[in-house]
Protein backbone atom coordinates (compact mmCIF):
# COMPACT_ATOMS: atom_id res chain seq x y z
CA UNK A 1 0.00 0.00 0.00
CA UNK A 2 1.01 3.80 -0.68
CA UNK A 3 1.56 5.77 2.46
CA UNK A 4 -0.24 8.22 0.86
CA UNK A 5 -3.32 5.85 0.90
CA UNK A 6 -2.51 4.11 4.36
CA UNK A 7 -2.72 7.97 5.57
CA UNK A 8 -6.37 8.84 4.24
CA UNK A 9 -7.02 5.23 5.31
CA UNK A 10 -5.87 5.72 8.81
CA UNK A 11 -7.49 9.34 8.85
CA UNK A 12 -11.10 7.79 8.50
CA UNK A 13 -10.26 4.69 10.53
CA UNK A 14 -11.82 6.31 14.00
CA UNK A 15 -14.99 7.31 11.78
CA UNK A 16 -15.19 3.62 10.58
CA UNK A 17 -14.88 1.90 13.80
CA UNK A 18 -17.74 4.01 15.84
CA UNK A 19 -19.85 2.65 12.69
CA UNK A 20 -20.96 -0.98 13.28
CA UNK A 21 -20.11 -3.14 10.98
CA UNK A 22 -23.33 -5.41 10.78
CA UNK A 23 -26.71 -3.57 11.66
CA UNK A 24 -29.09 -5.86 13.70
CA UNK A 25 -32.81 -5.23 14.19
CA UNK A 26 -33.72 -6.39 17.70
CA UNK A 27 -36.09 -9.12 17.80
CA UNK A 28 -39.38 -8.40 19.51
CA UNK A 29 -38.35 -9.93 23.27
CA UNK A 30 -41.73 -12.41 23.45
CA UNK A 31 -41.24 -13.79 19.74
CA UNK A 32 -38.50 -16.92 21.21
CA UNK A 33 -39.57 -19.84 18.36
CA UNK A 34 -38.51 -20.14 15.14
CA UNK A 35 -41.45 -20.79 13.20
CA UNK A 36 -42.20 -17.91 10.69
CA UNK A 37 -45.15 -15.20 11.40
CA UNK A 38 -47.47 -14.37 9.26
CA UNK A 39 -47.17 -10.95 7.70
CA UNK A 40 -49.90 -9.21 9.93
CA UNK A 41 -48.48 -11.15 13.24
CA UNK A 42 -44.91 -10.08 12.26
CA UNK A 43 -46.08 -6.56 11.59
CA UNK A 44 -47.95 -6.32 15.16
CA UNK A 45 -45.44 -8.08 16.72
CA UNK A 46 -42.37 -5.43 15.37
CA UNK A 47 -44.39 -2.25 16.25
CA UNK A 48 -45.37 -3.58 20.01
CA UNK A 49 -40.98 -4.21 20.39
CA UNK A 50 -40.50 -1.39 21.75
CA UNK A 51 -43.78 -0.72 24.17
CA UNK A 52 -43.95 -4.58 25.24
CA UNK A 53 -41.01 -5.99 27.93
CA UNK A 54 -40.66 -9.20 29.02
CA UNK A 55 -40.13 -11.33 31.93
CA UNK A 56 -38.56 -14.65 31.38
CA UNK A 57 -38.46 -15.70 34.92
CA UNK A 58 -42.50 -15.84 34.62
CA UNK A 59 -43.94 -18.70 32.68
CA UNK A 60 -47.59 -17.87 32.54
CA UNK A 61 -48.80 -19.85 28.79
CA UNK A 62 -46.87 -22.41 26.59
CA UNK A 63 -43.72 -21.62 28.62
CA UNK A 64 -42.99 -18.40 26.98
CA UNK A 65 -41.93 -15.41 28.76
CA UNK A 66 -44.70 -12.97 30.42
CA UNK A 67 -45.18 -9.74 28.79
CA UNK A 68 -45.83 -6.53 30.06
CA UNK A 69 -47.40 -3.28 28.62
CA UNK A 70 -48.02 -0.36 30.64
CA UNK A 71 -47.70 -1.91 33.88
CA UNK A 72 -50.55 -5.01 32.31
CA UNK A 73 -48.59 -8.39 32.58
CA UNK A 74 -50.30 -11.12 30.51
CA UNK A 75 -50.12 -13.49 33.79
CA UNK A 76 -52.33 -11.02 35.77
CA UNK A 77 -55.10 -11.49 33.00
CA UNK A 78 -54.42 -14.93 31.10
CA UNK A 79 -57.13 -16.82 29.78
CA UNK A 80 -55.78 -19.97 30.63
CA UNK A 81 -55.21 -19.73 34.30
CA UNK A 82 -59.37 -19.82 34.18
CA UNK A 83 -61.92 -22.69 34.30
CA UNK A 84 -64.03 -20.74 31.64
CA UNK A 85 -64.03 -21.29 27.95
CA UNK A 86 -61.07 -18.26 26.60
CA UNK A 87 -64.37 -16.26 25.07
CA UNK A 88 -66.26 -16.67 28.57
CA UNK A 89 -63.21 -15.74 30.37
CA UNK A 90 -63.04 -12.44 28.53
CA UNK A 91 -66.40 -11.40 28.72
CA UNK A 92 -66.34 -12.12 32.35
CA UNK A 93 -62.77 -10.35 32.70
CA UNK A 94 -62.66 -7.16 30.43
CA UNK A 95 -66.08 -5.91 31.21
CA UNK A 96 -67.21 -1.74 30.33
CA UNK A 97 -69.24 0.29 31.55
CA UNK A 98 -72.17 1.33 29.60
CA UNK A 99 -71.26 3.43 27.68
CA UNK A 100 -67.99 2.17 27.10
CA UNK A 101 -66.71 5.51 26.64
CA UNK A 102 -66.29 5.81 30.48
CA UNK A 103 -64.02 2.83 30.39
CA UNK A 104 -60.19 3.55 29.77
CA UNK A 105 -58.83 3.34 26.46
CA UNK A 106 -55.25 2.89 27.83
CA UNK A 107 -56.08 0.02 30.18
CA UNK A 108 -57.88 -1.71 27.51
CA UNK A 109 -55.18 -0.61 25.18
CA UNK A 110 -51.95 -2.49 27.28
CA UNK A 111 -54.48 -5.49 28.00
CA UNK A 112 -54.60 -6.09 24.39
CA UNK A 113 -50.90 -5.52 23.65
CA UNK A 114 -50.32 -7.95 26.08
CA UNK A 115 -52.52 -10.42 24.58
CA UNK A 116 -51.17 -9.56 20.75
CA UNK A 117 -47.77 -10.13 22.12
CA UNK A 118 -48.39 -13.49 23.96
CA UNK A 119 -50.20 -14.16 20.59
CA UNK A 120 -46.83 -13.72 18.13
CA UNK A 121 -44.93 -15.43 20.71
CA UNK A 122 -47.70 -18.59 20.78
CA UNK A 123 -47.47 -18.49 16.88
CA UNK A 124 -43.61 -18.69 16.70
CA UNK A 125 -43.13 -21.80 19.14
CA UNK A 126 -45.76 -23.16 16.88
CA UNK A 127 -48.08 -23.26 19.75
CA UNK A 128 -52.22 -23.80 20.25
CA UNK A 129 -53.89 -20.72 19.10
CA UNK A 130 -56.97 -20.51 21.89
CA UNK A 131 -55.54 -17.30 22.79
CA UNK A 132 -56.94 -15.86 19.66
CA UNK A 133 -60.88 -15.52 21.32
CA UNK A 134 -60.01 -13.08 24.50
CA UNK A 135 -57.36 -11.25 22.15
CA UNK A 136 -60.12 -10.78 19.36
CA UNK A 137 -62.46 -9.93 21.97
CA UNK A 138 -60.44 -7.43 23.80
CA UNK A 139 -59.71 -5.90 20.06
CA UNK A 140 -63.34 -5.60 20.18
CA UNK A 141 -63.57 -3.51 23.27
CA UNK A 142 -61.13 -1.13 22.28
CA UNK A 143 -62.86 -0.45 19.27
CA UNK A 144 -66.13 0.21 21.18
CA UNK A 145 -64.63 2.18 23.62
CA UNK A 146 -63.05 4.40 21.11
CA UNK A 147 -66.48 4.64 18.43
CA UNK A 148 -67.89 5.91 22.19
CA UNK A 149 -65.27 8.59 23.22
CA UNK A 150 -66.07 9.43 19.16
CA UNK A 151 -62.15 8.68 18.23
CA UNK A 152 -62.07 7.79 14.45
CA UNK A 153 -61.12 4.10 13.58
CA UNK A 154 -59.30 3.99 10.11
CA UNK A 155 -57.99 0.53 10.04
CA UNK A 156 -61.30 -1.26 8.50
CA UNK A 157 -60.43 -3.71 10.01
CA UNK A 158 -60.32 -3.02 13.82
CA UNK A 159 -64.06 -1.38 13.70
CA UNK A 160 -66.48 -2.95 16.15
CA UNK A 161 -68.52 -4.61 13.04
CA UNK A 162 -65.58 -6.76 11.90
CA UNK A 163 -63.84 -7.41 15.10
CA UNK A 164 -67.52 -8.99 16.08
CA UNK A 165 -66.97 -11.28 13.21
CA UNK A 166 -63.77 -11.88 14.30
CA UNK A 167 -64.77 -12.60 18.01
CA UNK A 168 -68.23 -14.90 17.12
CA UNK A 169 -65.75 -16.59 14.19
CA UNK A 170 -63.28 -17.58 16.76
CA UNK A 171 -65.36 -18.40 19.85
CA UNK A 172 -64.89 -21.80 19.82
CA UNK A 173 -67.40 -24.10 21.49
CA UNK A 174 -69.39 -21.18 23.73
CA UNK A 175 -73.07 -20.90 23.99
CA UNK A 176 -75.12 -19.15 21.93
CA UNK A 177 -76.36 -16.75 24.55
CA UNK A 178 -72.00 -15.97 24.89
CA UNK A 179 -72.22 -14.94 21.18
CA UNK A 180 -75.62 -13.22 21.85
CA UNK A 181 -73.96 -10.94 24.53
CA UNK A 182 -71.09 -10.16 22.76
CA UNK A 183 -73.33 -8.84 19.79
CA UNK A 184 -75.62 -6.66 21.88
CA UNK A 185 -72.34 -5.38 23.22
CA UNK A 186 -71.42 -4.10 19.43
CA UNK A 187 -74.70 -1.88 19.65
CA UNK A 188 -73.95 -0.60 23.33
CA UNK A 189 -71.91 2.49 22.36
Amino acid sequence: MHLPTLLTALTFLPFTLSIPLISRRQSPCFVIGTTPLPAETLKIANALASTVTCDTSVRPLQNLPDTISGGVKFSSINFSNSDLLPLDFALTSFRTPSPPSSASLTLFTNRLNTYLAQEAAVRSVGGNLAIKAPKFFLAFQVARIKASKGIPITDPGQTVEHLLEKVIKNAGRVSQVTKDEVTRLARDL
